[in-house]
């Protein structure tokens, strides 16, 4: 494996895990990241050690200009993009101010469908690439407190379905990966009575582990995955299934 990969979201617990498997296995890499500078180099040191090349690219994909000038940054043949970052809002819909629906609108949906209407031209003319999505069980069966969230899930997953059919032609394989709850930063608000809740709701007992989901992203990239296409790969330990 090699060639250069975009992870957008780097820094975080599953965007990290990712970006340290895919170094392991020779990956060039992009790492993008919006507020988690520091988190962001520790981590760009941590996968130089592996001997690849990386570039540091900070944008914040909620804002039109954030996605444009990622896109500037970009400036060698990208075979993967692996699309992470997210962000979530907890609470009532009637509670969110129209901003904020449009910022998670643009930081979940938007900016992924035209990250990858960029890169695929290129793609297309090589006549290979891969790109992956890092969508939520939310998007397949909804979340109260969490609309807005679960329906640009929901809309990553159909975008995924439908633009494989698209790009199959050109050898360009389009996935995704749906997490149930996962052991992230974002798990550090919940209480230990509200965690132990939630893992007796989950059939295997247990979160999931952010290098679980690294290495889905993996299988994906590899030959043994090379007849899937248009699929959402669920991976919630039978949560929601």
């Amino acid at each position: 494996m090699s060639g250069w990969v975009l992870v957008t979201g780097a820094s975080g617990g599953i965007g990290s895990s990712i970006c340290r498997a895919l170094a392991k296995n020779g990956f060039n890499l992009i790492l993008h990241y919006h507020r988690s500078s520091r988190q962001a180099r520790d981590l760009q040191q941590e996968v130089i050690a592996f001997g690849v090349e990386t570039l540091l690219v900070q944008a914040d994909l909620s804002d039109p200009a954030g996605t444009d000038k990622l896109l500037s940054s970009l400036f060698m043949p990208i075979d993967t993009v692996i699309h992470n970052s997210a962000g979530a809002y907890y609470g009532l819909l009637t509670d969110m101010d129209s901003e904020t629906v449009q910022k998670m609108v643009q930081l979940n949906l938007t900016s992924p469908i035209l990250i990858s209407k960029h890169l695929l031209p290129a793609m297309m003319k090589r006549g290979k690439g891969n790109i992956i999505v890092i969508s939520s069980v939310w998007g397949s069966v909804g979340a109260s407190c969490e609309v807005v969230y679960s329906a640009v899930k929901g809309g990553l997953n159909t975008f995924v379905k439908a633009l494989a059919k698209e790009a199959a032609p050109n050898r360009i394989r389009v996935n995704g990966i749906a997490p149930g709850a996962v052991e992230t930063r974002m798990m550090e608000d919940f209480t230990e009575e509200e965690l132990n809740s939630l893992k007796e709701q989950i059939p295997e007992g247990r979160l999931g582990r952010t290098e679980e989901m690294a290495e889905i992203v993996m299988f994906l990239l590899s030959d043994r995955s090379s007849y899937i296409n248009g699929h959402i790969i669920s991976a919630t330990g039978g949560w929601h299934n």
